[in-house]
């Protein structure tokens, strides 16, 4: 069921789309509290939470707190493993449901916006020139593999320090 496709106001779709991003930023959540216990047992979990990225959003999530759970939701990606690592580090929920909502909100406005404009501008394109169309996407792509790929090499020449987060079974 694509959401371009809804015959309905602009208020149903975005509360479509809030009850469809709580369902699944809590259902994530819920998930990290149940592996939370026994993920250091498990060499698959293990991994996961060893991770340069799990740690890196652990750190994150100690240093501020709440407001992470809120603003990943404006990222692309980031949400899932901020979710999951909430419910492992078993984030108290008077302070993690205040602040999925305000992070469903924003993602519900968003991608009932702009995410809507994005994709109707690529098919507007695409009817008129689908090489323009393809080539602003395949643009697009690959300006994003390549900051991606940036990002992740410069991380890994930065020196580990001691303040990363210590990961012990709750």
């Amino acid at each position: 069921m694509n959401p371009l496709e809804w015959e309905a106001p602009w208020g149903v779709v975005a509360l479509g789309l809030f009850v469809i991003v709580m369902l699944r930023a809590n259902g994530t959540y819920w998930l990290g509290r149940a592996l939370g216990s026994g993920a250091a047992r498990s060499a698959r979990y293990r991994r996961l939470l060893e991770s340069p990225g799990y740690r890196r959003v652990v750190g994150w999530i100690e240093r501020w707190g709440p407001p992470v759970v809120s603003v990943s939701f404006l990222t692309v990606g980031a949400q899932t493993l901020v979710n999951l690592a909430a419910g492992v580090t078993r984030m108290r929920l008077r302070h993690y449901l205040p602040a999925v909502t305000v992070g469903c909100v924003l993602w519900a406005v968003i991608y009932s916006t702009v995410g809507f404009v994005g994709v109707r501008a690529f098919t507007a394109l695409h009817s008129r020139s689908p090489v323009a169309a393809w080539t602003v996407l395949a643009v697009a792509v690959v300006a994003l593999v390549w900051f991606v790929i940036s990002r992740v090499r410069g991380e890994r020449d930065e020196p580990a320090t001691d303040d990363a987060p210590q990961l012990s079974p709750r």
